[in-house]
């Protein structure tokens, strides 16, 4: 049995984009891919003349087969033995698949992803704390072509060096910092309650999820919503969350993402609701219906860590921290983003056919009537 992967050689943390340049020697041989935004803000002065791509170029919604084959056939007009990866989980997995592609189609990759083998380093750098996919093998994919959602993971798409950089993420919208670190929050607590989870995943994904969930109270202790207050005991708490989503992104690498992931996708895919908020608009609804099927074992535990950071009753554990996030993020019903109910039975069969990879890591089995139900129940 696989107790760990770790993938990157070694972790960095830098205070800011300067240390960081200095430290990586960017040059001409590297191809930095990021956003106009970030590279406007904070790396225009340290490139050194490397070369630089920007996926905004090509679509600002989460990956898609169209997308990366336009990125892969751009990166090949570049001359570079390092690609730096400096933005989200989009850019991060993007550039995941280019560093593998060696020019070749997503599909082929996608097809053959065994057979294809890495020729060039690898840096990743998030600008949000939430994917953890700077320490993962995995990129998630929209194959509009084929109409649904996918993950891939290989070895080969492994970082050589994760780096960490606070001040990347201190003009986060308030948003996109709620989105991110939710997604963060779902990789620990699916990954812990994981067949696959073990003691190490279990160390990572409980330590994280305490951090996240100790971040919100401070956030929302700090001030009323939009203050000045409130942004400024996020920014200091940055480095904190930065560190959790990596403790999530190494427990899910090994334990998994499960049901709340699967179901989110057919939110994200056909609605276009960002990744973590569609995956809140799912999360407790999964929980409550394991809770229905399976109240002992690794549930009843994490129950317990969390009612305990929330200090509240077991019982009331899932709306106490409902009543959290949603000072931060308000949770919607499925309808309120224009779900109709002709698309439960849709979403319900394209789970049960396509996410069969994540489904397998429920922490107890759920068939197609159980999909149905929490569709229903989050209408």
């Amino acid at each position: 049995m696989k107790l760990l992967t770790v993938g990157p050689k070694d972790i960095f943390q830098f205070p800011t984009v300067k240390d960081f340049a200095d430290a990586f020697d960017l040059g001409p041989k590297d191809l930095v891919v990021s956003i106009a935004m970030i590279h406007d803000k904070f790396l225009k002065p340290y490139l050194n003349g490397a070369n630089v791509l920007l996926v905004d170029k090509y679509g600002n919604q989460e990956p898609t087969d169209v997308m990366i084959d336009e990125i892969i056939a751009d990166a090949g007009k570049f001359d570079y033995d390092r690609i730096v990866a400096i933005g989200g989980g989009a850019v991060m997995d993007m550039s995941k698949v280019v560093a593998v592609a060696n020019g070749a189609s997503i599909d082929d990759v996608i097809d053959h992803l065994p057979d294809f083998k890495r020729t060039v380093d690898l840096v990743l750098i998030p600008t949000t704390c939430g994917t953890g996919s700077e320490v993962t093998e995995i990129a998630a994919i929209n194959r509009t072509r084929l109409g649904c959602k996918a993950g891939i993971a290989s070895p080969e798409m492994f970082a050589d060096h994760a780096v960490l950089i606070p001040e990347l993420l201190y003009g986060l919208p308030d948003h996109v910092f709620m989105t991110s670190s939710l997604d963060a929050l779902v990789h620990s607590v699916e990954s812990t309650l994981s067949p696959n989870s073990t003691p190490y995943t279990k160390l990572f994904g409980y330590e994280a999820m305490k951090t996240i969930l100790n971040g919100y109270k401070a956030i929302v202790a700090a001030g009323a919503p939009g203050s000045d207050e409130r942004r400024a005991k996020r920014n200091e708490l940055m480095n904190d969350f930065l560190i959790a989503s990596d403790y999530a992104g190494i427990s899910f690498d090994t334990g998994g993402c499960a049901a709340v992931h699967a179901l989110s996708y057919q939110l994200g895919g056909k609605y276009h609701v960002p990744h973590g908020e569609s995956n809140y608009a799912m999360f407790t609804g999964v929980l409550r219906n394991y809770m229905e099927i399976k109240s002992d074992g690794e549930i009843a535990k994490l129950n317990a860590v969390i009612a305990d950071v929330l200090g509240c009753d077991v019982a009331d554990v899932y709306d106490e921290m409902e009543n959290l996030i949603n000072q931060l993020l308000p949770k919607k019903a499925l309808h309120e983003y224009g779900v109709t109910r002709e698309d439960l039975p849709e979403f319900t069969e394209r789970v049960m056919t396509t996410q069969e990879r994540l489904m397998r890591n429920n922490f107890v089995p759920l068939d197609a009537d159980r999909v149905r139900k929490i569709f229903e129940e989050l209408y």
